[in-house]
Parts: structure tokens; C-alpha cells; sequence
């Protein structure tokens, strides 16, 4: 399967450029945050599959209009086509901004999704806005990673950990791709796509 993956910049060569044979192929869109909602309404619309999304921490406006056509996967579990897709949004708490947690209110959250988790006997695919802390994460409060992310991947080893809030152009050595443990990270920023096998 092939999943397209994109976070915090819309991507002028899919939004201005559109090229529908480039997409053909895929069969899932994820979003992992702080994207425009006529962005993910307009990918939906020219690619005729279910898209995902998480709230980044400048997705407020999501509230009053949440972008049409798209499932919210916040605090839940998806599943396409056998696939477990968990969901959690928002960054680390540096201002008073909707979606911005401590790291002990993003533990509680995880706590509360523990039956969730259970019932489905874990998951495959990990959706969050924010990197784990130490892994891809930025030195500052604003970009620094949750460290229950780390627990909550090396507890249940999903496939792929797919996040956004860290651009690729923060700095110079910054890796798209790169490891916890057994899990492969994937930081969707601007758009990728991966290869699900």
C-alpha cells in the first residue's frame, strides 16, 4: 500500500502543480498537522481516499471549520484495511495554545486509550504532531518531543511512527527518516510518501 504523508506546509508542487497520475496509487492520506484546512479538503477531493489527521498546535481554526471529507483521528484508533492507525495530536506546552500539552497531560491522554489499545491488541501505525523527545525533536520548549511517546513506542512496537512540527529545514543534519528501537519515524513535514509493506 501507499500512504501520502504531509504536515505543517502546504506543498506548492501538490497544491499549485497537481498531477493526479502522480497519486494514482495511493491509498490512504495521513496528516500530521498544523495544515490549512482547504489543503486537506483539496487532496481529498482530487484523491478519491480516505484522509486522517491529527491537530498540530496552529490547527485552532479546525474548531469552527474542520476540513470536510476528512476523520479526525484524535485519541482513537482507525483501522484501514487491517491497518491500526492511533492518533495523537498537539505539541509540546509553550504558550496557552488549544492544542499544546505538559508532558503529564499528553501521559494522561495515553492512559485513556489504553483499553482502546488493548481491544485492538496494539497498533501498526503511530499519527502525532510532535516527535519523542531525543528523536528528532528541537532543543527549544516549542519543538521539544514527549517523552511518553518513547514508552508508549518501545511498549508496543508499532511499524512506523509518523510525525510533523520539526521542519526539515530547522537544521542542516535534520533526518525525515530514522529509528526508535524497531520502529522506523517517518516526519511527514511538507509531504512524503511511504511505501507500506
Amino acid at each position: 500500500m501507499k500512504f501520502l504523508l504531509v504536515s505543517d506546509e502546504e506543498s506548492p508542487y501538490i497544491w499549485d502543480y497537481f498531477d493526479i497520475e502522480r497519486y494514482r496509487d495511493v491509498d490512504l492520506i495521513i496528516s500530521a498537522g498544523d495544515l490549512k484546512a482547504q489543503y486537506l479538503e483539496f487532496l481529498v477531493s482530487m484523491i478519491p481516499v480516505d484522509l486522517l489527521y491529527v491537530h498540530g498546535n496552529h490547527d485552532d481554526g479546525y474548531d469552527d471549520n474542520p476540513p470536510l471529507g476528512c476523520i479526525c483521528i484524535e485519541d482513537d484508533i482507525y483501522i484501514h484495511k487491517g491497518i491500526r492507525i492511533l492518533g495523537l495530536g498537539g505539541s509540546y506546552r509553550y504558550s496557552n495554545g488549544k492544542h499544546q500539552y505538559t508532558e503529564l497531560e499528553m501521559q494522561k491522554r495515553i492512559k485513556k486509550l489504553k483499553r482502546k489499545i488493548k481491544k485492538h491488541k496494539g497498533f501498526d501505525i503511530l499519527v502525532a504532531h510532535s516527535p519523542a523527545f531525543g528523536h528528532g525533536d528541537g532543543k527549544d520548549l516549542a519543538h521539544r518531543g514527549f517523552e511518553c511517546f518513547n514508552e508508549l513506542i518501545r511498549t508496543y512496537k508499532p511499524k512506523y511512527f509518523i510525525h510533523g512540527h520539526q521542519h526539515m529545514n530547522y537544521r542542516w543534519n535534520q533526518k525525515r527518516i530514522y529509528s526508535i528501537d524497531e520502529t522506523t519515524c517517518i516526519n511527514a513535514y511538507m509531504y512524503h510518501i511511504l511505501e507500506y509493506v
